[in-house]
């Protein structure tokens, strides 16, 4: 169980590294124009786009990936507790 525990922090914490990548990237170039960005795209979207449907835009900012970046660190928090 620790295992599969560990394993899936590690994805999570990806997951956030792959975030990060896509809002380097989308104050670069707002459309994914190379393959690195198009593939942060494709894997944060899913997550991001239903959080961002339903939060309001504040003077035109995203707030979707705070909101990820946040829940991700409560649910780490919660499986390192298991963990111990």
């Amino acid at each position: 169980m620790n295992l599969i525990l560990t394993v899936v922090i590690y994805a999570i914490q990806a997951f956030i590294v792959v975030v990060f990548i896509r809002v380097i990237f989308s104050w670069l170039s707002p459309y994914p124009t190379n393959a690195v960005s198009r593939l942060a795209w494709r894997v944060t979207e899913p997550v991001l786009g239903p959080i961002r449907r339903r939060l309001p835009l504040v003077s035109g900012i995203d707030f979707s990936p705070l909101v990820v970046w946040l829940a991700a660190a409560i649910l780490i928090g919660l499986l390192r507790n298991f963990l111990t």
